[in-house]
């Protein structure tokens, strides 16, 4: 199979989604430092790259997070054809697999992680981002934004307009959602 890959840009202008035409990961995998990059081959890789900042893994596409001092125009076409090559020779984005999608809480805390994992996870790996549960206490949903997500100016807007009024309509007991601090 011929791997292609393109590259789309995402609303945070330090990040950049490089599609590939293969599924790479089942579910999603976030490697916001270099340290944390120990545990994925093709992530510590492309922290080799000094102008790499942030990497995250979903479907068929990895998010990279530039440097502030890096520009797209220099780095896009190298970074392209190390995607390509690192699928092609099928570098391991995680050693152990974990995905057995199971989730866990009270009654609504399921309700929530099922929402958002069917309508909000789709749409946000379109931007190059990712989503997670963190908890449910007094009606405030607490999430993390991960990949272009993270940091990205608009991410405020998506979560306040989109997934809390998503949330409040489907599951009344929702107040408020946040996002917890990285």
């Amino acid at each position: 199979m011929t791997i292609n890959v393109y590259t789309e840009q995402t609303p945070n202008p330090a990040t950049m989604k490089f599609m590939v035409n293969k599924l790479l990961i089942n579910g999603s995998e976030d490697f916001a430092t270099k340290e944390s990059a120990e545990k994925s081959a093709f992530a510590r890789e492309l922290y080799k790259f000094n102008f790499v900042n942030g990497v995250f893994f979903a479907s068929n596409f990895v998010t990279i997070t530039k440097t502030d001092d890096a520009e797209w125009s220099d780095i896009e076409a190298i970074l392209k054809d190390f995607v390509k090559g690192a699928v092609e020779s099928e570098l391991k984005i995680k050693e152990v697999s974990d995905e057995n999608l199971v989730f866990e809480g009270s009654e609504i805390e399921i309700k929530i992680q099922q929402i958002l994992n069917d309508y909000v996870r789709p749409a946000v790996e379109q931007d190059g981002g990712a989503i997670a549960f963190r908890s449910f206490n007094d009606g405030v949903v607490t999430v993390e934004l991960r990949g272009s997500c993270s940091g990205c100016p608009s991410s405020t807007i998506t979560l306040k307009s989109g997934i809390e009024n998503l949330l409040q309509r489907m599951v009344p007991e929702v107040k408020e959602v946040v996002s917890e601090a990285l």
